[in-house]
């Protein structure tokens, strides 16, 4: 289940659905519930966002070592 949530498509997913649901809910749910739904669903939509930040510098880290050459 855990590398199924580190892939990078439902990263996505979850990054862009919940940031989309986090903007929304808080105009079609009234009051309270809409404003709590939006910030759940931004704190998740956050998550997601950060892992991909993450998961992207390390594979910037790994093709950027021993990949320079030396040219003559």
């Amino acid at each position: 289940m855990k590398s199924l949530l580190a892939s990078k498509p439902v990263l996505w997913f979850l990054f862009l659905f919940n940031l989309v649901v986090a903007a929304v809910a808080p105009f079609v749910v009234d009051g309270t519930q809409g404003v709590m739904t939006g910030v759940g669903m931004g704190v998740v939509s956050l998550g997601a966002g950060v892992s991909l930040f993450k998961s992207r510098g390390q594979q910037q880290g790994q093709h950027g070592r021993g990949s320079h050459h030396q040219r003559i």
